[in-house]
């Protein structure tokens, strides 16, 4: 596949790589890179916010720097021509309103053989097809990576091992990617105390990529499975502990099972996933699909998006389409009403427990389709310049924050950046 530096590869070489320069005689090397991105961003509403996701707070009408800036920095340590250790910061607004660091990368790689690669340590998650620099805004041709495909899946990387295998098969190139390990990820709380959070916890996780190059196509097929626990959801928690209690002073399990069902302990939870770039020079295709299933009140979710490019020198305007859908995989399962004998505050109170129910579960399902205009300019080597333009439209509040009641209508976003490497 030719590559181009404001496609992908080069960028992530440069910057996110886990290969390393062999050292000569002189012994161990050290190696330094990084990279950013300095934008501001706004909306042209007063009712919602704009976010990435897993932000705790976005943007409205006035320019905000902290939607789509970041900065990051990486250190490789070669110890020999077969062992090298990586360690990666990276200072993004996650989770809570404010600015933070964060250990993004910390492993050990050893070259088995020319084919056989093993990483252990904190690696990436790989779910999706940019997971090795979905954070890198040079590497990319839009100025964040479609949310509606995104946000599906919060772990950017796992504590755990990767084992990666790369051959040749005719003209093609072939990896095969395992990895397996545990994670832990904040989540962001809307209308809680400054700095308050959730806790996402995942266990036994185990991830399959395949990916193939041949000319001017890359395919990607992937599938990841894990066990989730979620901790710090308060509305949540609330919730499950009335349907336990009311279950057992009115003797229906039926209440217990389903306060079980929606709690997120040790729940399994699946994500399937292919990609494709089609690079003809100068036309890019790139389009990516994912699909989450749970066993819990998280709900399971189907995205997609399509990208189209045209290069015109340093230039290229480009436009992309993206989509998601979600639905509950855990059912209302709250009696109407209470058989005769009980007592009379029973009915009410199940009634009650079910408005509760269905509030929670529709508040859950996320919907939401963004088309996007914008033009990319590669002014140097090493640093491009970024204007887009979304038209979002969500629905039940798609992944806008703190939207107003009866918030309806597309809110239209504008962001311009530099993205950079060194």
């Amino acid at each position: 596949m030719k590559r181009h530096h404001y496609l992908t590869a080069p960028a992530m070489a440069l910057t996110l790589s886990a290969a390393w320069a062999a050292p000569g005689d002189s012994g161990p090397t050290l190696d330094w890179s990084g990279y950013g991105t300095a934008a501001y961003t706004m909306a042209d509403t007063g009712q919602a916010e704009f976010a990435r996701f897993n932000q705790a707070s976005g943007v409205q009408r006035t320019p905000r720097a902290g939607v789509d800036s970041n900065l990051g920095i990486q250190g490789t340590l070669a110890v020999n021509d077969w062992l090298s250790f990586t360690g990666q910061g990276l200072a993004r607004r996650n989770a809570v309103d404010r600015w933070g660091g964060e250990v993004y990368w910390a492993y050990a790689k050893a070259n088995l053989s020319r084919e056989w690669s093993v990483y252990a340590g904190r690696v990436a998650a790989p779910v999706y097809m940019i997971s090795d620099y979905r954070q890198v805004g040079f590497a990319s041709t839009m100025i964040r990576p479609p949310q509606e495909l995104y946000s599906q899946v919060v772990f950017d990387n796992i504590d755990g091992a990767s084992l990666s295998y790369r051959t040749m098969a005719g003209d093609a190139n072939l990896t095969l990617q395992l990895a397996a390990g545990n994670a832990t990820a904040k989540l962001a709380l809307q209308g809680a105390a400054p700095g308050s959070h959730q806790s996402i916890r995942a266990h036994a996780f185990k991830a399959l990529n395949l990916q193939g190059e041949q000319g001017p196509l890359t395919l990607r097929l992937g599938y990841a499975h894990t066990s989730v626990s979620l901790e710090g959801d308060p509305q949540l928690a609330a919730l499950t502990g009335a349907l336990t209690e009311a279950g057992a002073g009115y003797g229906m399990p039926q209440l217990s099972r389903l306060a079980a069902a929606l709690a997120v302990r040790g729940k399994s939870a699946s994500f399937k996933s292919a990609g494709l770039v089609l690079d003809l020079e100068p036309l890019l295709v790139q389009a990516e699909f994912g699909q989450r299933k749970t066993a819990s009140s998280i709900p399971d979710s189907t995205a997609w998006y399509v990208l189209g490019g045209y290069r015109v020198r340093q230039l290229m305007p480009y436009a992309a389409f993206a989509s998601l859908k979600s639905r509950n995989s855990v059912s209302n399962a709250v009696p109407a009403a209470c058989p005769d004998g009980m007592p009379d505050s029973c009915t009410p109170a199940l009634q009650a427990l079910s408005d509760a129910v269905s509030a929670g579960l529709a508040g859950s399902l996320v919907e939401q389709t963004t088309a996007s205009v914008g033009v990319r300019w590669n002014f140097m080597q090493s640093a491009a310049c970024k204007v887009q333009l979304d038209r979002v439209r969500p629905r039940r509040g798609g992944l806008l924050l703190n939207s107003a009641p009866g918030m309806h209508g597309a809110v239209t976003v504008f962001a311009a950046g530099v993205d950079f490497v060194f």
